[in-house]
């Protein structure tokens, strides 16, 4: 994993963050999506200083992360949503877990007490990198919606910072 390095999301990244994400998509457990947003539309949703992408020796992005805020209402301020994609082909090397510890390390020292997020339970490669990560299962939605005509369950998790009280 020395020729992978984790560094913040640059406009730049823009091409190779929306394929990372169609391809995750088009794997069909990522998420109730079924096409990515533009460039505008995912800039406009995702906090800025909390988005990281993996790069390889060549400076190529091969995964990506970045948070939401979950609600407008102040009480909230402290928890966000995330998303975690890795291009299929470099799936596998541990480069999920690294942007998880860096968005983790950025979150914590904002001040963001809880991460969140929503997994489909047949992702399991999912399910076991955010239980290594010390994210736990709140519980799962049943029949919460529907994806290419058939009903998903969706698996809630969170991650309390112990670095915040």
């Amino acid at each position: 994993m020395t020729d992978i390095t984790v560094r913040p999301m640059r406009a730049a990244d823009a091409e190779r963050v929306l394929a990372i994400y169609q391809a995750g998509l088009d794997g069909g457990n990522a998420s109730f999506e079924t096409a990515a947003p533009n460039w505008a539309t995912f800039d406009a949703a995702k906090l800025a200083e909390h988005r990281f992408v993996a790069v390889d020796a060549d400076d190529i992005v091969i995964g990506w992360i970045a948070v939401s805020p979950t609600s407008t209402r102040a009480v909230y301020a402290g928890v966000v949503e995330h998303s975690v994609y890795v291009d299929p082909a470099a799936q596998g090397r541990g480069v999920a877990r690294l942007l998880l510890d860096a968005l983790i390390a950025s979150t914590e020292a904002a001040g963001i007490w809880t991460i969140q997020s929503g997994i489909f339970p047949e992702n399991v490669a999912s399910l076991a990198l955010h239980d290594k990560a010390g994210f736990r299962t709140i519980g799962t939605r049943e029949r919460v919606g529907r994806h290419h005509g058939r009903w998903r369950d969706v698996v809630l998790l969170e991650r309390r910072s112990p670095a915040i009280d």
